[in-house]
């Protein structure tokens, strides 16, 4: 009879303790490794900081999930993801038809259009035919380099990839690149820096073709497996719920060169 009791007692007792404390999931957040100021990079403590990583951590908390960052290399993290490696891809990543042939995406979270900068010379003619015979730095595999081939390339424009948007903005510093294109938002933090403060300006704010959506698709969005709908559901209920509440102004706040800058989920 005392044993009987002890059971029901023990477990009446992990009952309750599941009850207090729910298992919580984790879920391993891909960032890319290269650094993408001021959307993430590494401080000097090797800490991943930045608009992006806040924006993971309030995602995080909203669905009510512990999650690991996961640094993955930009070109392998969309294989990182459909193997398992990681759960969820927030790194700035574009929703475009061809990706979403391979994997699913979370509704938009950002978008900021794109923009050319150059040499710090007072020439503002950012067009075609005015940079034809000049070099364009680009990040490789991003909509940025989609649209230097498709309309910058054919007028006579040489194009130059790189593996992450540092190695750009250096060679453009270095004097290496005439211009670079790439996110607005990000050139922006690297034009209030003293480097780019000594070499660079803004050329140009770049119309997005609007007939032509596999440029630069839908805005950012969070990737995730084609399988995992109910965690995609999640994400988009949490990113609806981040905008009632403001969550995305108060995180964008924290970073002035982004302030009116960004266009972001707005409250229905």
């Amino acid at each position: 009879m005392k044993c009987t009791s002890r059971i029901a007692l023990g477990a009446a007792f992990a009952a309750l303790l599941a009850t207090a404390t729910p298992a919580l999931a984790d879920l391993k957040i891909g960032l890319a490794a290269e650094p993408y100021p001021p959307f993430a990079s590494q401080d000097a403590t090797g800490k991943w900081v930045g608009w992006e990583v806040d924006f993971a951590e309030a995602l995080c908390a909203e669905v009510k999930e512990k999650c690991e960052i996961v640094a993955t290399a930009w070109d392998g993290i969309i294989p990182a993801l459909t193997s398992k490696q990681i759960d969820v891809i927030v790194a700035s990543m574009l929703v475009t038809e061809k990706r979403k042939e391979v994997i699913d995406f979370s509704q938009f979270y950002y978008d900021t259009p794109p923009a050319i900068i150059g040499a710090k010379n007072g020439d503002m003619d950012a067009s075609p035919d005015h940079m034809k015979g000049k070099t364009l730095g680009v990040q490789v595999s991003t909509g940025h380099e989609r649209y230097a081939t498709k309309y910058l390339v054919p007028s006579g424009v040489e194009l130059k990839t790189y593996s992450t948007q540092d190695e750009a903005n250096n060679d453009l510093a270095a004097g290496r690149l005439d211009y670079v294109l790439a996110n607005s938002s990000a050139l922006y933090d690297f034009l209030d820096t003293d480097q780019g403060k000594g070499c660079c300006e803004l050329k140009s704010i770049v119309d997005k073709p609007k007939d032509d959506p596999g440029i630069y698709g839908e805005g950012v969005g969070a990737g995730v497996r084609k399988e995992d709908t109910a965690l995609r559901d999640k994400l988009n209920a949490a990113i609806t719920a981040m905008a009632k509440t403001g969550k995305f102004d108060e995180i964008t706040a924290k970073y002035p060169q982004l302030v009116g800058k960004m266009t972001l989920p707005k409250a229905n």
